[in-house]
C-alpha cells in the first residue's frame, strides 16, 4: 500500500476512537443525571436542611409561631370576670338580682350580654343584651321587661367582647357562669294588680313617709293617667310594676326621701334611662324612662328629698314623656324575697303633703 493510503486508513481509525470515547462519556454524564434526580426524588426536606448547616424546616404547627419571630402565647388584654354574683336559688318569675363586674386593663367599655340558659332544654331562657357597659364596677343586670322563668335548673353566664373583637376570657376562678335553681312558692302568691291591698304590712304607711320629709318626684304639672298607666295593669306576659306619672318632658325628677343611689344604667328595650336609690326607711326607688343626657347623680351617691335626680322624658319603651316610678320593699331585684308594691297611695300622699 502506499503511503496516502496508509495515512488515509489511520485517520479514520482516529476518528472512529475519538466517536467511541465521546459515546462512552455522554453514557456516564446521563447515569450520573439519573442517579443524581433519584438522591433529588427520595431526600425529604428535613434530610435537605440537614445536610445545609444541620437546622431543620419548622412543622406546619411551628409555622408562624416561635420560631418565625411571633409568640405563640397571646399577651393581648382579654375582657375578665372579676365578680358575677347570682342566688343560688329563686322563685317562678321575675328573673333575681344579678351583679357582675368586668375588668380589662386600657379598656373602659365593654359589649356585655347575660343570658340564662335552661339545663334540661339546653336552650336560652332570657337574653340581656347589656350593649356597651362600664368596666371597672359592680352593676345589676337589667333582665327585658317581659322576661320571667319557670321552674327549673340554669345557668346564668356572661358573654363580652372589647372593642378589638377580644372575647372574654374564662378560667377555673372567673368562669362568668353561675348556676340557678328555680322553684314554685310554697304557698299561692298574693293577688296582684289593681284589687291588690294597696299597703303592705310591715313597711312605712304613706302618712310616715310624709312624717319623714317625703315629697313628691315631678316637679312640675302632672296627672296619673288611665288604668294602663296604674301598677298591676296587664302587660303581654307580666304585669306593670310601677306607676306612671305624665308630665312635659324635661320636667324635673327628685328623690321624695333620703337614701343613697345604687343602680344608674340605660336599657333600649325597656326602661330607657333609670335610676335606682336605695331609702333610709327600707325602700328601694326605681326611676326610668329619663331624658337622655339629665341624669344628674351616680352609684354610691347620698341624696336627701327634693335632690334632683334627672329630667323626664320617654328613653326606652315609651310611647310618651311620663315618669315611670316603682316602689320595692327587701331591695330592687335584690332576692327571691324582694317584691314590688303599688307606689300610687304614697304618691297621692306626697302630692298632697298628708
Amino acid at each position: 500500500m502506499c503511503l496516502e493510503g496508509r495515512m488515509t486508513a489511520d485517520v479514520k481509525r482516529m476518528r472512529a476512537a475519538r466517536s467511541t470515547a465521546s459515546t462512552l462519556r455522554a453514557s456516564v454524564v446521563a447515569a450520573s443525571l439519573v442517579a443524581a434526580l433519584a438522591t433529588v426524588a427520595t431526600t425529604t426536606p428535613a434530610d435537605a436542611m440537614s445536610s445545609n448547616g444541620g437546622s431543620q424546616l419548622p412543622s406546619p404547627a411551628e409555622a408562624g409561631g416561635s420560631q418565625s419571630g411571633v409568640s405563640t402565647a397571646s399577651s393581648v388584654p382579654h375582657p375578665v370576670v372579676t365578680s358575677l354574683t347570682a342566688p343560688s336559688t329563686s322563685l317562678v318569675g321575675r328573673p333575681p338580682r344579678v351583679t357582675y363586674r368586668i375588668d380589662e386593663p386600657g379598656e373602659t367599655r365593654v359589649d356585655l350580654t347575660v343570658a340564662v340558659h335552661d339545663l334540661t332544654t339546653r336552650k336560652a331562657a332570657v337574653v340581656a343584651q347589656m350593649g356597651w357597659v362600664r368596666t371597672a364596677r359592680t352593676t345589676a343586670v337589667v333582665w327585658p321587661r317581659r322576661a320571667t322563668l319557670a321552674a327549673g335548673t340554669y345557668h346564668v353566664s356572661i358573654s363580652a367582647h372589647d372593642r378589638y373583637d377580644h372575647n372574654l376570657t374564662r378560667t377555673a376562678h372567673s368562669s362568668g357562669v353561675a348556676t340557678l335553681t328555680v322553684a314554685a312558692p310554697a304557698l299561692a302568691p298574693v293577688a296582684t294588680g289593681p284589687a291588690a291591698p294597696a299597703l303592705e304590712a310591715g313597711v312605712p304607711t304613706p302618712a310616715q313617709t310624709v312624717a319623714d320629709g317625703a315629697v313628691f318626684p315631678v316637679q312640675g304639672a302632672h296627672n296619673f293617667g288611665g288604668p294602663e298607666n296604674r301598677y298591676g295593669a296587664p302587660r303581654e306576659g307580666y304585669f306593670h310594676e310601677g306607676q306612671d306619672v305624665l308630665t312635659a318632658e324635661g320636667t324635673p325628677v327628685v328623690a321624695p326621701l333620703g337614701g343613697t343611689i345604687s343602680d344608674t344604667d340605660y336599657q333600649a328595650g325597656g326602661a330607657g334611662y333609670y335610676i335606682v336609690e336605695h331609702t333610709g326607711i327600707g325602700f328601694d326607688f326605681m326611676y326610668a324612662h329619663c331624658k337622655a343626657a339629665t341624669t344628674v347623680v351616680s352609684a354610691g351617691q347620698a341624696v336627701s328629698p327634693g335632690s334632683p335626680i334627672c329630667q323626664a322624658g320617654q328613653t326606652g319603651d315609651a310611647t310618651a314623656p311620663h315618669l315611670h316610678f316603682e316602689m320595692w320593699v327587701d331591695g330592687w331585684h335584690e332576692s327571691s324575697a324582694s317584691h314590688s308594691i303599688d307606689p300610687l297611695p304614697y304618691l297621692e300622699a306626697w302630692e298632697h303633703g298628708a
